[in-house]
This record gives C-alpha cells, sequence and structure tokens, in this order.
C-alpha cells in the first residue's frame, strides 16, 4: 500500500482550506503522522500547540490531526471556536470523517470536513476586510 500522505490530494486540500479562509477569520490546518504514541486527543492537543494554533487573533483555529497507521484521528478547535459550537458539532465532523475513511475516501473527506467546518466558522468568525492569513495552508507532516 501507498504510504497515506501519497494517497491525498494535497492540493484539493490546500484549495479546500484557502476557501474556508477566504469567507472567514478562522484557521484551519491539517496534520498527519504515522502513529499516535499517546491519547489521540492529547496528541491532537501538542501538535494543535506545536503548530501556534493558538496564537491567532481570535483564538479560532482548527486542525485535523491523522495518525494513520493507527487508524486514529481528532478534530480540535480553539477556545474561540469550541465557546461558539460546542461538543456536539465536532462529533458530527468526526462521524463524517470517519465515514469516509471507511471508505479509503481520504482526500473527499477530509475536503467535506473542511468545508462543513468553514460552514459554521463563517457564522461566527465572517470574514474581515485586511484579514490576514495567520497559519500556513499547507498539510504539516510528523514523522514519515
Amino acid at each position: 500500500m501507498k504510504s497515506f500522505h501519497k494517497l491525498l490530494d494535497e492540493t484539493k486540500i490546500v484549495a479546500a482550506i484557502g476557501n474556508v479562509e477566504r469567507k472567514a477569520t478562522a484557521e484551519v490546518r491539517i496534520h498527519v503522522e504515522k502513529r499516535c504514541p499517546i491519547e489521540v486527543m492529547d496528541r491532537a492537543a501538542e501538535v494543535f500547540a506545536n503548530l501556534h494554533m493558538h496564537r491567532t487573533r481570535y483564538r479560532n483555529g482548527a486542525l485535523v490531526y491523522i495518525a494513520y497507521k493507527d487508524h486514529k484521528f481528532a478534530i480540535i478547535g480553539d477556545v474561540g471556536i469550541n465557546a461558539k459550537v460546542g461538543a456536539d458539532f465536532w462529533k458530527q465532523e468526526q462521524e463524517l470523517l470517519t465515514n469516509h475513511f471507511r471508505k479509503a475516501e481520504f482526500t473527499e473527506g477530509i475536503c467535506k470536513t473542511i468545508e462543513r467546518i468553514g460552514t459554521e466558522l463563517q457564522k461566527y468568525f465572517p470574514y474581515e476586510p485586511g484579514d490576514i492569513n495567520e497559519l500556513p495552508d499547507d498539510i504539516s507532516y510528523g514523522d514519515q
């Protein structure tokens, strides 16, 4: 089997992130690595901090963390988002991604999840003139 990152259409994923960030002040990141050595939510929180996602103006960063060899992932948001959307929102997004991953629709699942996160974030963090892209849009990779 190909390495997971070779199964992803990075161009489509980065474009999906860009589409969200043109319509909202929020920041979305995707992080992929082979293994998750600890509880997945704890690891996602570590990656969130390592990527400096807590340093956005409105504390409105969202991370999709994927540990492909361990078949684990987590979707988390910063305090600004969590104050608005609640835990049920993240559960729905996790279900969507799970359904796509079960069918090996990795790029489609990630893009659809990004799109749905973006639709929700537009409600609470609409684009503002002069908004800057605070974080890179590319996929970050851990151990390969």
